[in-house]
């Protein structure tokens, strides 16, 4: 009875009904095709790849289709009812997690999906599923100001403000620390002012070496923060991926001469460094070959 009045006051009554239906299909999906997948992999029963002759068509395919007909569904369905609407939004969720599934397969443009790279896609939805849950129990992205209380130019500069600390905190590597910081802007100024991370575009421009002013104790500080209280948190994190979605073990599918250039993505922190890395590179030959 109290859950269901919560949930007629909070979710309902206050139009988030169908961000609601978008989480539960985004989270049932994902169980349910790395619950298939993996399946699939250990041979069991009737599970098989879906195939159209000898093409392996992979169910990002689906998803993105999904998501076309759920957006534009959603869109058209805009001035219906409620319901309506909800689901178009669950038909969305459901595109959105097959192709958040593959992120990794986008991201590097070939199939890594059960290697180390592969986790990209595990991290992809966890971040989707963390955000709009967020925004489900009613937090606003930068704590929205409201620009009849300050006035139209305070509240700009404060969104500017806001922004451009969570640019900083992503660049140096504090990726959930940037999400969060979006709904809690305090986390934004400790991430902007804390040390950045070995491996992040901040220290490769600013005090790795090869950087314009290596810094060697600021270098030795991040390593020592890395080891001693990152690694066993990605441990953690690591062992709950792989109780959800299997274990990525197969070898890597970066070659090992495309590894001397350019590390293959495994976290989010490698894929904010991955895409500025490959803009630098652009028309320098640095991209790996397809």
């Amino acid at each position: 009875m109290l859950v269901g009045v919560w949930f007629q006051q909070r979710i309902v009554d206050t139009g988030r009904l169908p961000m609601f239906c978008f989480l539960i299909a985004l989270i049932v999906t994902f169980v349910f095709t790395r619950v298939n997948v993996r399946l699939i992999r250990a041979k069991i029963g009737w599970f098989r790849n879906v195939s159209v002759g000898d093409v392996h068509v992979h169910h990002v395919v689906f998803g993105v289709v999904l998501m076309l007909l759920g957006g534009v569904a959603g869109l058209a369905a805009a001035g219906l009812s409620s319901g309506w609407y909800a689901l178009t939004a669950g038909v969305f969720g459901v595109g959105a997690a097959l192709v958040l599934d593959e992120f990794a397969l986008i991201l590097h443009l070939r199939d890594v999906y059960w290697t180390e790279e592969g986790r990209a896609s595990v991290d992809a939805v966890f971040v989707a599923v963390a955000v709009t849950v967020l925004l489900l129990l009613g937090m606003r992205p930068f704590a929205w100001p409201d620009t009849s209380q300050v006035g139209r130019w305070p509240a700009v500069l404060l969104l500017t403000a806001d922004l451009f600390l969570a640019v900083v905190t992503l660049l140096k590597g504090k990726i959930w620390t940037g999400l969060a910081g979006l709904f809690v802007p305090v986390l934004l100024v400790v991430g902007a002012l804390r040390l950045a991370r070995p491996g992040s575009p901040w220290a490769r421009w600013f005090f790795a070496p090869g950087a314009r002013r290596p810094h060697p104790v600021k270098m030795a500080r991040a390593e020592h923060r890395e080891t001693r209280w990152r690694r066993p948190v990605i441990r953690v994190k690591i062992a709950v991926q792989e109780f959800v979605s299997g274990r990525h073990d197969l070898p890597s599918a970066w070659p090992r001469a495309d590894r001397g250039r350019t590390a293959p993505v495994t976290t989010w922190g490698d894929v904010a460094a991955r895409i500025i890395s490959d803009s630098e590179g652009s028309g320098r030959g640095h991209r790996p070959p397809k």
